[in-house]
């Protein structure tokens, strides 16, 4: 421990003063207050002095600011800080190390002078272990600290960087971009609003009611005067009101960046005005985002959609991980990942498929391509088998049943393998669209889930999950709506079946020990390996699943289907921000370990060593593990173990 300047006894009315104003000490009664009292003492520290070293200092005493404040920090091999913490005045220094028994954890440094009240190590443990409200203080405060900085460690420890690699997308607001605000009337002619946007040197104009210039109507770009005038034919002195889109679509000026990437890139609209306080200030373009870095999804996004040619796809496919490396080295939480690289999945399947149909012909019937399982739930990682389908709909008679089965055949054994050599592997399970029981009517699959609902079969449905997260991909959505309405009325209609669901949820072992120790393969080609997929995600993805089922909610993605049943009132906010915290916490650690093997020239899998893990990240992923038995008392509640 740093020497002081200054040691003082301190008055016990002083400190019980001191201890009635912060947290969790308020809680306490009058009598433990002055007994706190009489064994504290108040140190002073100058500015600048280490008060503790991380891996190095025995922590006799709980610090508590009382003037002044602190940094925290950790220091890589080089000596660059890669965390920075402040804290002041009723902050806390020293509470984990000395209920865990171990040395600092972090640097702590002095950053003005600096006024604590140390209160010895053996009083702060007994009230810890005899208030069971103190306890849990300390415990959710060590739990929001291990969220606020666990991506800063994994991303700086754990994905090396590249200089020139920068991105922005994650720092700066789309309000920033914004220069000037250039609007016209909805009745100014199509070549004064032309010679407008040559005047000004931009790609569009807002366009504004000619009663309310504050209203605004729609937008016109240098797109449209393409398309719509000088490909058409069309008058040049008519009202620009004939050629614009409206209503304009808008963001919110205090948007991320990469939040408007993810809308442009999902709606194919690349001009977006920003909105600030209900007023529209000006317009963003893909462009804009697009000049920010080097690196932009956005480019690759261009490229795909602009293929004209399947085996072209191939190697766009393989630019995704890179994509997606430079998000992880930004800062990008999990879901902003899982997010992005389902966008540009997608993407590949909806130009691969759509290039497929001019190659073969219409096909017969309507149908819509199936995503299931991880793709369902646009939960991807650099580890992606396929999982898809074909829903058709229903065959008028029996030539109709022939041609379509003939078309869809053929069409699905030639995009499965063009999705092989994009790179996304077969499933070992065959749920694939080449497999007929796979590619079927609307009435057979709605047959399918009747089937599994009114008479579950447990082991038949531990293999039929994945279809529950099903989504449409390309093609007719509507067929994949109809059935989704079919599987949420039939699954509310049968307690029995989410009764199963909700017991093979719990049936999954927390993959900690009685101690807390983590429970790992004893042997075998993952010996000391956990598989952070199966044993830490997948209780989270089920427990979603059944209350989503259960509910009548349509959202496929885990974090998306926590976030409705939250809006919802169905789960609370407290097992809200565990579940989300703590699954994200580790989709975070499974994406880089999977992208750390891919820069190592290793296939991706899920299988993480903790004897490899950072002393925060062991950390990390038991607390994780932890609310895994949270969400099952919540489940017992509903399901009641017999």
């Amino acid at each position: 421990m740093a020497k002081s300047k200054d040691v003082h006894v301190v008055a016990p009315e002083m400190a019980v003063a001191f201890f009635r104003d912060i947290m969790p000490f308020s809680a306490l009664d009058d009598a433990t207050l002055n007994d706190l009292a009489r064994h504290c003492r108040v140190d002073f520290y100058p500015k600048g002095t280490r008060l503790l070293t991380a891996g190095e200092t025995d922590i006799t005493h709980l610090y508590l600011i009382q003037r002044g404040g602190v940094k925290a920090f950790i220091e890589d091999d080089q000596g660059e800080v890669t965390l920075k913490d402040f804290r002041g005045v009723g902050a806390y220094i020293g509470a984990l190390g000395i209920i865990r028994g171990t040395p600092a954890n972090l640097n702590i440094e002095t950053v003005e002078d600096t006024f604590c009240f140390l209160l010895p190590r053996e009083i702060f443990i007994n009230l810890v272990e005899q208030k069971p409200s103190f306890a849990h203080y300390y415990l959710k405060s060590f739990s929001e600290k291990i969220v606020k900085t666990a991506y800063s460690e994994l991303r700086h420890h754990k994905v090396s960087t590249r200089s020139g690699d920068d991105l922005y997308l994650f720092s700066v607001r789309v309000g920033d971009l914004v220069k000037t605000l250039r609007k016209i009337s909805s009745e100014t002619s199509i070549q004064e609003a032309a010679a407008s946007m040559a005047e000004f040197r931009v790609g569009s104009l807002l366009v504004f009611d000619p009663a309310d210039e504050e209203n605004i109507v729609g937008i016109v770009t240098d797109r449209d005067f393409r398309s719509k005038v000088v490909a058409a034919g069309l008058d040049y002195k008519l009202p620009v009101k004939e050629i614009m889109t409206g209503p304009v679509q808008s963001v919110l000026s205090q948007s991320l960046c990469f939040d408007v990437l993810l809308t442009m890139m999902a709606t194919s609209i690349h001009h977006l005005a920003v909105e600030r306080r209900g007023r529209i200030i000006g317009v963003v373009t893909s462009h804009d985002i697009m000049l920010l870095q080097g690196h932009s999804p956005y480019y690759l996004f261009k490229e795909i959609r602009g293929q004209q040619k399947i085996r072209g796809l191939y190697s766009l496919a393989q630019k995704i991980p890179e994509v997606i490396r430079s998000l992880i080295q930004e800062g990008a939480k999990a879901g902003n990942i899982t997010q992005m690289i389902a966008i540009l999945n997608d993407h590949i399947l909806e130009r691969m498929l759509t290039l497929l149909e001019d190659e073969m012909g219409p096909p017969p019937l309507a149908y819509c391509w199936l995503l299931m399982g991880s793709e369902g739930r646009r939960e991807q990682t650099f580890k992606t088998d396929q999982d898809n389908a074909i829903l058709y709909a229903d065959p008028a008679n029996e030539e109709e049943k022939n041609t379509a089965e003939k078309y869809f055949k053929e069409f699905a054994v030639k995009a499965i393998d063009h999705l092989v050599n994009c790179g996304y592997p077969l499933c070992p399970g065959e749920i694939m669209a080449i497999n007929p029981k796979w590619c079927q009517p609307l009435s057979v699959w709605k047959g399918y889930f009747s089937k599994w609902i009114d008479a579950p079969d447990p082991a038949e449905l531990l293999n039929a999950t994945i279809f529950f997260d099903f989504r449409s991909g390309f093609g007719d959505y509507k067929l994949a709506q109809e059935l989704r309405n079919h599987l949420n009325v039939k699954a509310q209609e049968k307690d029995m079946f989410l009764l199963h669901l909700a017991r093979q949820c719990m049936g999954t072992r927390v993959p900690l020990s009685f101690f807390k120790n983590f429970i790992v393969n004893k042997d075998g080609e993952h010996k000391h390996q956990l598989d952070i997929k199966r044993q830490g995600l997948t209780p989270f993805v089920n427990f979603a699943r059944v209350l989503a089922l259960k509910h009548g909610i349509s959202e496929t993605n885990t974090l998306a289907r926590l976030k409705a049943l939250l809006t919802d009132e169905f789960i609370g906010r407290d097992i809200w921000k565990l579940a989300n915290d703590a699954y994200e916490l580790q989709m975070q650690q499974r994406l880089i370990h999977q992208l750390r093997q891919i820069e190592e020239g290793t296939l991706p899998d899920n299988h993480i060593n903790p004897e490899q893990l950072s002393e925060l990240e062991r950390k990390m992923l038991k607390e994780a593990f932890t609310v895994i038995e949270r969400l099952y008392s919540v489940l017992e509640k509903i399901y009641p173990v017999a």
